[in-house]
């Protein structure tokens, strides 16, 4: 069976409304099959992600139509993948989804392009096949940090002015803030983010022409207005229980770091965190009163997760590594990235060994050892009885 059609100029025609003007000039074959793919999967399809990594999304796309043999340590997710998928396979699918697309405004961005935010292939085989945007695509890759601030939609009065003085500060020193434009305190952060003149993202469980939650669909027009809106759903399709929890890989991701702001014990929140935490990702969590059940979660990370304890937005700029406001200084990229590694594998509270730095780091132990050294003599670390902990920089 053909999946492709049958002339580069249809599928060019086909994707030339969803293109945007910095799109890269990558094979319109492989832009075409991604939407195919979009169209087949469900937002972090391992399998499917295995197949494009090792064929590319066509010939991919052609095997699991042509129901065609996959290598043998791939043969098994191809075949329970096909289950899931075709039932969805409609050739046409492809260029309804960027017809509709067109016509609500939304750019489709796919790896290779310059908006493509490439932190989000750090997800492996889970990253999205591509993504649908409205606003400015340019916000995925910002010229400064990133910072998701995220909280539980049942937010209190505290939560939401919290949210809303730490996106603000931030915001306006020029780090993008990103949420997912739900109720209580995503909504908070964007709206004090928007009010200073800041830029931020948020991104969507379904689909980017669709505002979820409906009451918020002046505040995601404003976004889409002043920042930019993302999905990895088609236009039009709806938001359900796993795309918010996949949704939330992508915030993850795309940020440099996370903080949760408000959280009850199982909010959804922490499941952002998990995935800020697996990725290596810095998390921090804001405090609240212990007798809070709405901050139950936050406290869980401080005391079970090693996240960091955010009071402010100088934290939080210090959980990204500036100092004063001003990215910290460095000698090259190298050594930026291997004090960061460094630092984020320490602890305040508790010591760590040269090996266990080692491990969390994934440096070699004289590198760590090195940058230990560094970190002392500017009193960033210090070393204990049992091994070495970080220095909080109002101690200092």
């Amino acid at each position: 069976m053909r999946v492709w059609p049958e002339s580069s100029d249809a599928a060019r025609r086909t994707l030339a409304g969803v293109r945007g003007a910095d799109s890269s000039d990558s094979d319109e074959a492989d832009t075409w099959a991604r939407v195919a793919w979009n169209l087949l999967t469900e937002p972090g399809d391992g399998s499917a992600g295995h197949l494009i990594a090792e064929y590319g999304a066509l010939r991919a796309l052609e095997m699991v139509v042509n129901a065609g043999p996959a290598p043998t340590h791939l043969a098994g997710a191809a075949e329970q993948g096909r289950e899931r998928w075709m039932p969805r396979w409609r050739p046409e699918g492809v260029a309804e989804a960027c017809a509709a697309a067109a016509r609500a405004g939304v750019q489709l961005i796919v790896p290779g392009d310059p908006s493509w935010p490439t932190a989000v292939d750090d997800l492996g085989a889970h990253r999205p096949v591509c993504l649908w945007v409205r606003g400015s695509a340019a916000l995925l890759r910002p010229a400064g940090a990133a910072v998701a601030l995220v909280g539980a939609r049942a937010a209190t009065s505290y939560g939401e002015h919290v949210a809303g003085e730490l996106a603000a500060d931030l915001a306006g020193s020029g780090v993008t803030v990103v949420s997912g434009a739900a109720y209580g305190i995503d909504g908070a952060a964007h709206r004090a983010a928007l009010t200073v003149g800041g830029d931020t993202v948020a991104f969507l469980a379904g689909g980017a022409d669709r505002a979820y939650p409906a009451g918020h669909s002046h505040l995601i027009d404003r976004i889409a207005t002043n920042g930019a809106i993302v999905s990895e759903a088609l236009c039009g399709a709806a938001p359900t229980k796993w795309r918010f929890l996949q949704r939330n890989r992508l915030i993850a991701a795309i940020s440099d770091a996370t903080v949760v702001v408000e959280a009850g014990w199982r909010s959804g929140s922490l499941n952002t965190a998990g995935h800020a935490a697996s990725l290596g990702r810095p998390l921090g969590a804001v405090p609240g009163p212990i007798t809070s059940t709405a901050s139950a979660g936050c406290h869980r990370l401080l005391r079970e997760y090693d996240a960091r304890c955010i009071t402010s937005a100088g934290d939080v700029r210090e959980l990204l590594g500036w100092e004063d406001g001003m990215l910290l200084p460095a000698v090259s990229g190298d050594r930026t990235d291997r004090t960061t590694r460094v630092i984020d594998a320490l602890s305040v509270r508790s010591e760590k060994d040269l090996s266990q730095i080692a491990r969390s780091s994934g440096l070699a132990p004289a590198e760590v050892e090195a940058e230990l050294g560094i970190l002392a003599l500017s009193g960033g670390v210090e070393r204990g009885r049992t091994g070495w902990r970080r220095v909080p920089s109002w101690t200092r």
